[in-house]
């Protein structure tokens, strides 16, 4: 068997502070007794930014890729050269993400995974063996929330706003049948929001000429990058929340209750070289013959069967 080796971090969850250590063991496998040249465990934590279609231009794109944010970047030897036994052995470990002392490069961004924002941390040990022998390495990743020293005293209230949808609120073209019959769909959603609560609020149907097919939200990320003397704006969904299949019953009320998920969401950052804003959308489809001529239509795009409302939603880490 040959040797190999495991990072296994101490929480499950590979949820970390900045200013709580992290901490875990180093798993190492042999049939036979290793020699080595030390055992290192590296930390990086970086925002890569990358300009793909849509809004960018033919140049942006070929150019897309802009030099990543460090955030994090220290190694740390755990042991000097040596020797490990044969069978199992664990190398228990613990590293200080921020140090008071230190001057970090930049703030401690909360993990996020987005199409053109990426905001992620690694943790890499690597056990050198010299150039007779391929050295042993192995990467996790664990997951940055903020620390509680950087969040509200308070409790955080979501902010609700009043919409209402009609047939005269529509910036797109819709179908005569709407245009003239009309609707009218009244509710409140959330526009503040924290990452612990689900995004809530309610929705009406009051009236509508044509019956309607299903009532959705979508959750959507606005990732913008400053490339140059240009900001390159990209809109794209996270995902789709149905809260009404079929035709609603006229006044009642409908609960909206949308999860956040948590790697694919973060705190709203406004940040010089980069932003990461969210909003959401609410979707009410009709039921039409075109409806179901274009069954996978682009969820994001309006279409004639279609009516939107879209409101921009602050996501914030609260105590």
């Amino acid at each position: 068997m040959s040797a190999t080796v495991e990072l296994k971090l101490s929480r499950p969850n590979r949820i970390y502070r900045p200013s709580v250590p992290l901490e875990g063991k180093i798993v190492v496998k042999s049939a036979s007794p290793i020699s080595h040249n030390g055992i290192r465990i590296s930390l990086k934590g970086s925002v890569d930014l990358q300009v793909r279609g849509g809004s960018a231009g033919v140049i942006e794109s070929f150019y897309g890729v802009v030099k990543p944010i460090t955030i994090l970047s220290k190694s740390l030897e755990i042991k000097p050269s040596g020797k490990i036994v044969s069978g199992t052995t664990e190398i228990p470990f613990s590293i200080t993400l921020r140090n008071p002392r230190e001057d970090n490069l930049e703030r401690f961004y909360e993990t996020f995974h987005g199409t053109d924002v990426s905001i992620q941390y690694l943790a890499t040990v690597d056990i050198m063996r010299g150039y007779l022998h391929k050295s042993l390495s192995a990467t996790v990743e664990f997951i940055v929330e903020s620390d509680k020293a950087d969040l509200p005293d308070r409790p955080i209230s979501p902010e609700m706003v009043i919409f209402y949808i009609t047939q005269d609120t529509q910036r797109h073209p819709i179908l005569p049948e709407l245009k003239s019959g009309g609707f009218r769909i009244t509710g409140r959603i959330s526009t503040q929001c924290s990452m612990l609560e689900p995004l809530g609020g309610e929705l009406t149907v009051e009236a509508s000429a044509l019956p309607i097919c299903s009532v959705d939200i979508h959750l959507l990320r606005v990732e913008s990058i400053l490339l140059g003397e240009k900001i390159i704006t990209e809109t794209s969904l996270i995902q789709t929340t149905q809260i009404a299949d079929g035709d609603v019953c006229r006044n009642m009320t409908l609960p909206i209750y949308v999860l956040l998920p948590r790697l694919l969401t973060c705190p709203t950052v406004l940040a010089g070289p980069f932003s990461i804003e969210f909003k959401a959308a609410i979707v009410i489809n009709f039921q039409s013959e075109l409806s179901r001529l274009h069954p996978k239509s682009d969820p994001i795009t309006p279409r004639l069967w279609t009516a939107v409302e879209t409101l921009p939603l602050e996501l914030v880490r609260a105590s």
